[in-house]
């Protein structure tokens, strides 16, 4: 028979109610008699009654994180972060992915009034196609990224200041005409394009509709085969200013195409410091935040939403910073 929660008390000496405060986290446990009651889980091999469980306190103990495309390496990076943060608070997280579209957020919000899993951390691409909406009854929901609607927990980064900050790294460094990649209509992108228009316009230059190149699936290879195209038309820019960094591999890979080499006769600079941006050839300057924090802030955030539906909505902006590395040089 499976081992209950009370014979996991019994053999470790303590009460059930701390085997269960040592289940949920939900009290502070001393570390021995943390220790004791983990050698016992151990040694009974206890599985938790997740079913049980949900019909003593109408939760499941699982949330889902959506992200848009988990081909991403930001995005696994993103989702191992999620899955760590999640375990250290006692919860699981099933990992989804939208697309960029908003009939796969509809399902999710269904299944999180269902009560199928607790709530809902969402990235969604495009306000006006998003399923958080005014009109819509939400589950307990949180978004990450650019889209912000007032009706729902937010947590970003502030996407304006920081590409008009390493945009004004470049113009620091004698370059002028400097191209960007990546350029949709997404609010990532939109966001991103008004903090390089503002760096541009502070330093007295006109923005050039041809030095914003898009990429809409914001691949490296299809970015690589984009600015292979704008290079085949036009002079190579002074530098370029990648929305990601793995947009910043396929760029780079298309100036080494065209026998151009990164610094010495175009800078580039990326967004999100995925791991592999330090390791690059050239390693990547690019915008760098706390991952750990960020995730942990979001799961805080939708546990807090969880517990209190009615508690006030909150927007909670993680701070970045520039990562200074070898693709970027004076002109």
């Amino acid at each position: 028979m499976r081992a209950t929660v009370r014979d996991v008390a019994a053999r470790a000496g303590v009460s059930p109610k701390t085997v269960s405060n040592v289940l949920n986290g939900t009290f502070r446990v001393s570390p021995a008699t943390r220790e004791k009651v983990e050698e016992a889980l151990n040694a009974l091999d206890y599985v938790p009654n997740l079913s049980a469980r949900g019909l003593r306190n109408g939760r499941t103990g699982m949330i889902a994180v959506a992200l848009p495309d988990l081909r991403m390496s930001y995005s696994a990076e993103m989702c191992h972060h999620f899955v760590q943060a999640a375990a250290s608070r006692g919860l699981h997280v099933q990992i989804e992915e939208t697309g960029g579209g908003g009939d796969r957020e509809v399902d999710l919000m269904s299944r999180a009034r269902a009560q199928l899993i607790d709530g809902l951390i969402l990235n969604p691409v495009r306000l006006e196609s998003t399923a958080v909406q005014r009109d819509v009854a939400l589950p307990p929901v949180v978004l990450i990224g650019e889209v912000d609607q007032p009706i729902a927990d937010h947590v970003w980064i502030d996407n304006v200041a920081a590409i008009c900050e390493i945009t004004q790294l470049l113009l620091d460094e004698g370059h002028r005409r400097i191209a960007l990649v990546g350029a949709d209509n997404t609010a990532t992108a939109q966001l991103r394009m008004v903090g390089f228009h503002q760096a541009l316009r502070t330093a007295g230059i006109e923005a050039d509709p041809e030095l914003e190149i898009p990429s809409p699936d914001w691949h490296s290879t299809d970015a690589n085969r984009w600015f292979n195209t704008f290079l085949d038309d036009h002079q190579a820019p002074d530098a370029v200013v990648c929305m990601t960094d793995t947009l910043a591999m396929g760029v780079i890979r298309a100036l080494a195409d065209h026998d151009l080499s990164v610094p010495e006769d175009v800078s580039v600079v990326g967004y999100d410091n995925i791991t592999d941006s330090a390791v690059m050839l050239p390693r990547l300057t690019t915008i760098d935040f706390d991952k750990q924090k960020f995730t942990e802030t979001a799961i805080d955030v939708l546990t807090a939403r969880i517990a209190d539906p009615d508690r006030p909505i909150m927007s909670v902006t993680i701070p970045h910073r520039i990562i200074r590395r070898d693709s970027t040089r004076p002109r």
